[in-house]
């Protein structure tokens, strides 16, 4: 069995792409740009960080859940738009340059305010994180940042130590596990998303059948592959958000 490129014509650049309840079709190419699934994954990192230890200084994680998305959630997906128009979007792209501007200089204020609030170490978190957001998705520096260690390290580590290191003033071992912790989960959340792309973004056709033990036959197709890598992906999100929820109840003694 073959899909030809004809039927692949209104197929979603992702599977969270045009959500029933976006009716304006740009309100849904933002809604795409941001990535939510992935942005929410990110942002629990961002919690399980500064949850690792107790006590919990609940306006430094604000100001830290908001600055992370800003410059995920909005700058460094405007950016990977910018560069390549991956998601196909008609969003201008001089919007795109506006949001990725307020997104990385909105995140930078908020780093900042923690700088004169807690530590003045933070500068050097706040350097990083600005050259990994641009480097990567512009592909500076011929491409050398944008690989899938870069982005573990980045979209996965970097959220819990900047965090820790945010409630905490200092790193320690506690911090490190938690950055290797989500580091595992942003290379499998790649690993799954990467062949997820190629099939929805870039594949034109799928051809093949499995054969079985019996000698019967089924035809392989593309949503027969799609399904494994994003029912994965969501089950992986998800996860990371009630993990994320557990330590913030257990750290705020929220009960029900």
């Amino acid at each position: 069995m073959s899909i030809n490129h004809r039927d692949r014509d209104n197929s979603a650049p992702a599977f969270y792409a045009s959500p029933g309840f976006v009716r304006n079709e740009r309100a849904r190419e933002w809604w795409t740009l941001a990535h939510p699934p992935y942005t929410l994954c990110h942002l629990s990192f961002v919690v399980v960080g500064a949850c690792l230890q107790g006590p919990v200084n609940a306006t430094i994680l604000g100001a830290t859940l908001a600055a992370f998305l800003l410059a995920v959630g909005v700058g460094a997906h405007a950016l990977d738009e910018i560069h390549g128009r991956p998601l196909a979007t008609s969003i201008p792209t001089w919007q795109l340059v506006v949001a990725a501007t307020i997104g990385l200089a909105g995140a930078c204020a908020f780093g900042v305010y923690g700088m004169f609030s807690v530590n003045r170490s933070l500068v050097y978190f706040i350097i990083l994180g600005v050259v990994i957001a641009v480097g990567y998705n512009l592909e500076l520096f011929r491409g050398r940042l944008h690989n899938d260690l870069v982005f573990a390290l980045g979209w996965g580590a970097f959220p819990v130590l900047t965090a820790y290191f945010a409630q905490r003033g200092t790193l320690d071992p506690v911090a490190f596990v938690g950055a290797l912790y989500a580091l595992m989960i942003a290379i499998a959340q790649r690993r799954l998303s990467t062949p997820a792309r190629i099939l929805r973004r870039s594949t034109s056709r799928v051809e093949g059948s499995l054969t079985m033990l019996d000698g019967g036959t089924s035809p392989l197709t593309r949503d027969q592959l799609l399904a494994p890598l994003e029912g994965t992906l969501r089950s992986l999100c998800w996860a990371t958000v009630l993990l994320a929820a557990a330590l913030a109840f257990d750290r705020f003694h929220v009960h029900f």
